[in-house]
């Protein structure tokens, strides 16, 4: 249980975070509330990345304000939420999320396990640091004298680049189970270690997943693997044994393969170019990174029903389809992700067409963009049989369309007449 600070306030000359580097709709929020005699201070991410020089992707606002409150005084705000209720002050392009300090976690409704079910009740600044998650997110900006709040010794944790749990990791994790993903998310994100009394209990507390509803499963997947930081999400899930609640398949078969075969490679390929796109500012297709995850299993099932005599096409759309709903079962899949899925698996045997009016269909396909992405990362993969077939395509894209069309559908010589 952690100690706390006694000498939590740090004077505004004595921390690194400074309104110029606060977005001006936070501060608006801010100010209003304070002046409408609330207390409101900036917490959480946007502080902890203020203080380490980066650019926070979001400002979250807490106050001793409640949620209908904030409503009445901001109209352009909604209440959200039914485990916890909170605000959602909205500008143009941003969102500000406005939550009341939590109070005592006594009064919460929890499960037999522990896991917390409702947590509707109100309380101080001084009790509300204690149900965060963890140190480096419990860091408060008070907007009324510029000041950081420090209960929990999240500035030393900080400095050091460790990761800690606020109060006893193991009933923190039963509390919510999804913690634990949260803590390999922020390890990857922020290039630090996981403290060792907050590290042990994830190695056997996984199966708490299992509880978790698959569509919230879904949204964590999305932040550990498409915030920039996947490829080393994917290694430290698979360290503390909780991709396995995540993608069970997937972790069977890189179990069989031990990090030697072409689903391993091709998987930390997929997200090192998809770490490279968020970077960038580039989009990522959830359903292109699901495609990616589940293709091993979806080529394994595809060879097992082409042994039994099914041609490839039917068989790796049915492949397609027994791998998507053995998934679903752990992560939700929004439908408008798992057809992407499907089509780029099935486009992927006719990449080996390289003409006739097939291949110029395949050219103008909708997903051909994706689908051949996905077969030049098979090829870097070293998948065998497919380099050449990415080779072709992407010489075939650097043609001017006339000649595209000339490849893939050439004329046949027409034979001359025997004169009579």
């Amino acid at each position: 249980m952690n100690q706390a600070n006694p000498n939590p306030v740090i004077p505004r000359d004595r921390h690194a975070v400074s309104r110029a580097n606060i977005s001006k709709n936070a501060l608006k929020v801010l100010y209003r509330l304070k002046d409408a005699g609330y207390r409101a201070c900036l917490v959480g991410g946007g502080v902890r990345d203020l203080q380490l020089g980066r650019e926070p992707k979001d400002f979250d606002v807490v106050s001793d304000a409640s949620p209908e409150q904030v409503r009445e005084l901001f109209k352009n705000s909604r209440i959200i939420g039914r485990r916890f209720r909170l605000a959602h002050v909205t500008f143009r392009g941003e969102i500000i999320e406005v939550a009341t300090f939590r109070g005592d976690q006594s009064d919460v409704d929890a499960s037999e396990e522990g896991r917390i079910l409702r947590d509707n009740t109100f309380g101080t600044l001084e009790q509300d640091v204690w149900r965060r998650d963890f140190t480096v997110n419990a860091l408060y900006y008070d907007i009324s004298d510029f000041s950081l709040i420090d209960y929990t010794g999240g500035l030393d944790d900080l400095e050091h680049g460790r990761l800690r749990m606020v109060g006893d990791p193991e009933v923190r994790y039963r509390e919510d189970p999804v913690r634990m993903l949260r803590a390999i998310r922020f390890a990857a994100k922020l290039g630090f270690r996981i403290e060792e009394g907050t590290e042990a209990p994830i190695f056997r507390l996984g199966f708490l997943l299992g509880d978790i509803p698959p569509a919230r499963l879904f949204d964590e997947v999305l932040k550990l693997f498409q915030s920039g930081h996947g490829e080393n999400s994917f290694e430290l899930l698979r360290r503390y044994d909780l991709l396995a609640w995540l993608f069970p398949d997937l972790d069977e078969l890189l179990a069989i393969e031990r990090d030697e075969g072409d689903v391993h490679r091709f998987v930390s390929l997929t997200l090192e170019n998809t770490d490279a796109r968020v970077l960038e500012g580039k989009g990522v297709n959830p359903g292109f990174l699901y495609a990616a995850l589940l293709w091993g299993n979806v080529a394994r099932e595809t060879e097992r029903l082409r042994e039994q005599g099914m041609p490839e096409a039917p068989a790796i759309q049915q492949a397609g389809r027994m791998v998507t709903d053995a998934q679903v079962q752990s992560t939700a899949i929004p439908r408008r992700f798992s057809q992407v899925m499907k089509d780029i698996w099935a486009l992927q045997p006719r990449f080996r067409k390289h003409s006739g009016k097939r291949a110029l269909s395949l050219l103008e396909h909708p997903r051909f963009r994706a689908a051949y992405d996905f077969l030049c990362l098979r090829a870097r993969a070293g998948e065998a049989g497919v380099a050449d077939d990415c080779t072709f395509w992407t010489d075939l894209q650097e043609l001017p369309p006339e000649e595209q069309h000339k490849t893939l559908m050439p004329r046949k010589k027409r034979r001359k007449k025997k004169a009579n």
